[in-house]
């Protein structure tokens, strides 16, 4: 038999101490709920709504008559550039009013309410 441990990777014992563990998942979960309003999908879509409007309603104003003619007389760049722009502030103002909840303070162990 030969004398080398399982993991060899992962030394066999940390002492590691139930508060440090259940602080460390407290601060990770503090971090994750961090990344996740940061990260808000209307945030995302919202801006880039934005941005793209920004761009089509460029080409729209900017948009020969030969571009219109094409559309049979509809300014359609300018148009759609305008609709996206209404959707992406739209989706901007949804976060703005009604942002992602705060966490939760947290509670230490025995501060706990008692009934």
């Amino acid at each position: 038999m030969t004398d080398r441990p399982e993991h060899p990777e992962r030394p066999r014992h940390q002492g590691f101490s139930e508060e440090d563990v259940q602080r460390e998942v407290t601060e990770l979960e503090e971090k994750s709920e961090t990344a996740a309003r940061l990260f808000d999908i209307r945030r995302i879509i919202g801006g880039l709504f934005v941005l793209y409007g920004v761009i089509v309603t460029i080409v729209g104003i900017t948009d020969d008559d030969a571009a219109i003619d094409k559309a049979e007389g509809v300014n359609i760049n300018l148009w759609t550039g305008l609709g996206m722009l209404l959707l992406g502030l739209f989706f901007l103002t949804w976060l703005k009013l009604r942002p992602t909840a705060p966490p939760p303070p947290p509670v230490a162990p025995g501060d706990e309410p008692s009934e």
